[in-house]
């Protein structure tokens, strides 16, 4: 057995186990650290396929990014997680359902799956020599399909700002900071001096 193998069984052996224990631990920040385990190991697989760049994207976006934040907001709300399983307990039998009719679809659609003609030679297909799996992705992306990857980041763009309209609502009741007010004020206006006599008030 080579070293290769070694670590494929390894890595598989992390992501199931890791995943079944996100699943069934009782206290969600294991749940969290469990499937930060998955995705460090998914991205173990990754890099013994040779896609170094997608196992990179997935240790930095998912594992430092969204598994971070479950962390961090499991961590902060203070959640009633007795009650939450309490009330998915009469749940159980319909999600049991649906679960078996996604089975008998995945293994639906595993029955008839077929090769498509060209698959085999498209993953023999090795970059140029010297160039390395994440060179000849950037290539790629920013030679052939550039302006379809620009097309995309603008669509982003357009789709984050309409989010950020559609949910700034200016609430009257709320008294609301002004930088330029702020910047631009006089000193000398902002502060009065008042002589107050000794067992007086204001």
């Amino acid at each position: 057995m080579t070293i290769a193998t070694l670590c494929f069984y390894l890595f598989a052996i992390s992501v199931l186990v890791g995943g079944l224990f996100t699943v069934i631990s009782r206290n969600p920040v294991h749940s969290v650290l469990w499937l930060i385990l998955s995705f460090i190991s998914a991205a173990g697989l990754f890099v013994l396929l040779g896609a170094e760049f997608v196992a990179m994207l997935l240790v930095i976006v998912y594992v430092g990014a969204v598994a971070v934040l479950f962390l961090f907001v499991v961590m902060m709300l203070d959640v009633d997680f007795a009650e939450l399983k309490a009330e998915m307990a009469k749940y159980m039998p319909l999600a049991l359902l649906i679960g078996m009719v996604l089975l008998m679809q995945f293994g639906l659609a595993y029955g008839v799956w077929e090769t498509a003609e060209g698959a085999e030679a498209a993953r023999a297909a090795v970059p140029a020599e010297g160039v390395e799996n994440t060179a000849a992705l950037g290539l790629l992306l920013y030679d052939k399909y550039f302006l379809l990857f620009q097309l995309a980041g603008l669509i982003l763009l357009v789709a984050m700002i309409g989010a950020i309209v559609l949910t700034l609502r200016h609430r009257q009741d709320i008294k609301r900071q002004n930088v330029l007010a702020q910047m631009y004020r006089d000193p000398a206006k902002a502060m009065e001096l008042k002589d107050v006599k000794p067992g007086q008030g204001l």
